[in-house]
């Protein structure tokens, strides 16, 4: 029903033909702001409001003569309001004093008693949820116990603070980064269609997805308008959490899930929980599968292929890498001349005309005449010797000025704190006596660094493509180079530069590829440097690499060899080299799973769908969580499981699902965080596996704890306000 059509119908009545009195202002204030902020509320206090004008006909009564139309819909909105907080709150009551019995987990020695106290007091019980409900105050079960207190009244967010501005961060917190803006979207359709109910500031979602849970709480509702926060819970999967989890599930599975009950009519055995299904959202999110790699990572044949292709992914990286390096370079203008080439200056003149500040060994060094200065009496770590400090202290404050520290005997001269050694007078080095020095210290010998040839492309063009230099000066024996040599894929080499295309240079010849492709000094560059990765990552023997060795390659925790210590020497070329290994296990998996590659081109095609739609990496790594926040398609990460001693497989696929949402009991979310305020802030429990934590798979006492606001609850992710539009 629009607004306007309420508050043309409110205007209508007769209260406000007649002069405004304080109550008429405050009623209808009240109902016209209403009627924007809670239409359907509004429109049912305005229907009971006006059902009963019609069945009371005696004019004479209270409700007639005392009471305008505006306190008339104030009452009735009071009423309606605390009756439904009552109910709500009996529901509560009643679901923690049954399941302290029913629910084997929480059944302990008291429950008996606990349970005959609350049968006994019932109308006692009733009156403090009478009183909690009178006041708007959470009802507070102690310790979630069958003990129930009235809690202090207190806001809708029982703790203060911006909203979304604390969350226990980890790295789970980036796939609810990524699918919030996806879910504020499906919200929006919900909402507007009515299928999460009737949702008032203060209501509470919780959405399931895989092993992704995720809080809604409503913060401000208007007629065309909704203000949610959005919490994502921890994945870990602890008992508690499990558990849990797993009741969600099933309530969720059993409502959804219509095939499998439709021929049959079985009841609802989670009567009293206080989560009830609503919908189904369809969200973009990443769905997220674990393999088990056994049979794959683990094969003789897979592993001596993984070697091979290797070599051909490798040399398709380094050419990709470097002809896209061409399109971005662009010719620069002219540089201007450095300012010290510009604006000369005399360093000859500049040095002598400032003078070298005196060393403080100069001024006050060791020499002869202070070795009678130093007594048995004195400490080895005194700044001055104990005689010359008691000839200062009979001088008087003139002799106590500041001065230089001394040097300790048995010490030598040193270089000052410029690095250059101190100069004094000859005649001061003459008499000052022999000390012990510091032990000799052996350089060693300096490397020699290997000196290549210069290369002489037959294509000008070659530069375009070429290797450093220092990428081919891996220390590779001769003779184990000329073997290597023989594994280098040369028609792959040619396929891949016949693939090229150039668009980027302005002029170019017809046969540029072709010259490329017989230029033979490009060829041995990519041939020395392959072949030096391949030496960094496997070293020089030809054997197949184990599973162990493969998946520390894939992490980067090689153990240490002098080829891998060159290899990390080129931290450019390294990350180029781990990137085609990456890629190279990832093409393993897939022939093994979707057959061998037929063809260049197929290889081709490959590799280029993992660049441009995939990220292969480790979850650990940065980049993988600026993949997920940018929405690659795919995702794939290597891990190991030491418990069960096999290697998995994680892969991300980005799409659009179905994530189940339901609504919970406002008065239970409340109470449990008030107990859990009262608990933490005042009896100040701070035991982890405190019972008020614990599994509750009824109460869902563990989810909402983590639901809390920091620092009483810990959400891995909150969201700032989002304002989500109904129309």
């Amino acid at each position: 029903m629009s607004p306007f059509v309420m508050i043309a119908f409110i205007s209508l009545d007769c209260s406000l033909q007649n002069l405004h009195s304080v109550s008429v202002c405050i009623g209808f204030t009240r109902i016209f702001r209403m009627v924007w902020q809670n239409t359907e509320n509004a429109m049912l206090d305005t229907v009971v409001v006006s059902i009963v004008q019609m069945l009371v006909f005696n004019t004479d009564v209270w409700w007639n003569r005392s009471l305008d139309t505006g306190i008339r819909l104030l009452l009735v909105g009071v009423i309606r309001d605390r009756l439904l907080q009552f109910i709500s709150k009996l529901q509560f009551a009643l679901t923690v004093l049954l399941t302290s019995w029913t629910e084997k987990k929480q059944r302990r020695k008291s429950s008996t008693t606990l349970i005959t106290l609350n049968v006994v007091f019932f109308p006692v019980v009733l009156a403090f949820i009478a009183v909690s409900a009178v006041l708007s105050s959470p009802l507070l079960p102690l310790f979630t116990l069958p003990i129930f207190l009235i809690g202090f009244p207190r806001p809708i967010r029982s703790w203060p603070g911006s909203v979304g501005v604390t969350a226990s961060v980890c790295s789970d917190t980036v796939y609810y980064k990524q699918m919030v803006p996806s879910l504020a979207a499906a919200l929006q359709s919900a909402l507007a269609a009515g299928s999460l109910g009737l949702f008032l500031p203060g209501s509470h979602y919780l959405c399931r997805f895989q092993d992704r849970l995720i809080w809604i709480l409503v913060i401000e509702r208007g007629f065309t308008y909704c203000c949610v926060n959005i919490k994502g819970l921890e994945l870990q999967e602890t008992s508690c959490h499990t558990a849990e989890a797993h009741r969600v599930d099933d309530i969720f599975a059993m409502a959804f899930e219509r095939e499998e009950h439709a021929k049959t009519l079985s009841l609802n055995h989670h009567f009293g929980n206080i989560l009830t299904p609503c919908t189904a959202l369809p969200v973009r999110l990443y769905s997220d599968a674990k393999n088990v790699l056994s049979g794959i990572i683990d094969s003789h044949e897979n592993l001596k292929q993984l070697k091979d292709d290797f070599v051909k992914v490798l040399v398709w990286v380094l050419v990709q890498y470097f002809y896209n390096k061409s399109k971005t370079c662009e010719k620069l203008d002219k540089a201007d001349k450095d300012t010290d080439e510009s604006f000369p200056i005399n360093k000859k003149a500049f040095n002598n005309t400032v003078e070298r500040p005196r060393s403080v060994r100069d001024e006050d060094s060791f020499s002869v005449e202070t070795i009678e200065d130093w007594t048995d009496d004195s400490d080895l770590f005194d700044l001055e010797p104990t005689g010359r400090m008691r000839e200062r202290k009979e001088m008087g404050p003139a002799a106590t000025a500041p001065r230089m520290h001394l040097s300790i005997p048995g010490s030598v001269e040193m270089q000052s704190r410029d690095g250059a050694l101190q100069k004094t007078p000859l005649e001061d080095k003459l008499h000052r006596p022999v000390v012990l020095g510091l032990p000799a210290l052996d350089k060693g010998k300096k490397q020699e660094v290997l000196r290549l040839p210069s290369l002489e492309f037959s294509c000008s063009y070659s530069e375009l493509l070429s290797i450093p230099e220092e990428w081919r000066t891996a220390p590779i024996p001769a003779s184990k180079l000329n073997e290597m040599r023989q594994r280098f894929p040369e028609e792959w080499y040619h396929f891949i530069l016949s693939q090229l295309d150039f668009f980027h240079l302005e002029e170019k010849p017809a046969s540029l590829l072709e010259d490329l492709t017989k230029d033979k000094a490009l060829k041995d560059l990519y041939i020395h440097g392959v072949l030096s990765c391949c030496f960094g990552l496997f070293g020089l023997d030809s054997t197949v690499p184990a599973p162990s060795h493969v998946f520390r390659a894939y992490t980067g925790g090689i153990p240490w060899s002098v080829g891998l210590d060159w290899l990390t020497g080129k931290p450019e070329l390294f990350q180029l080299a781990l990137k085609a290994f990456r890629y190279t296990f990832k093409l393993m998996v897939d022939q093994a799973s979707l057959g061998p590659v037929e063809s260049f081109k197929e290889l081709v095609n490959y590799l280029e769908e993992y660049e441009n739609d995939w990220y292969i990496g480790l979850v650990s790594d940065i980049e993988w969580q600026q993949a997920i926040l940018k929405e690659k398609p795919y995702l794939f990460s290597l891990g190991h499981d030491p418990n069960m001693g096999v290697y998995t497989g994680r892969v991300l696929t980005l799409q659009k699902l179905l994530v189940q949402v339901g609504k919970l009991n406002g008065d239970a979310v409340r109470g449990q965080w008030a107990n859990l305020s009262w608990e933490l802030l005042y009896a100040t429990n701070d035991d982890e596996e405190r019972y008020s934590i614990q599994a509750h798979p009824v109460l869902l006492r563990n989810l909402t704890v983590q639901a809390a606001d920091p620092p009483l609850g810990y959400p891995v992710y909150s969201s700032e306000p989002l304002h989500v539009p109904l129309f």
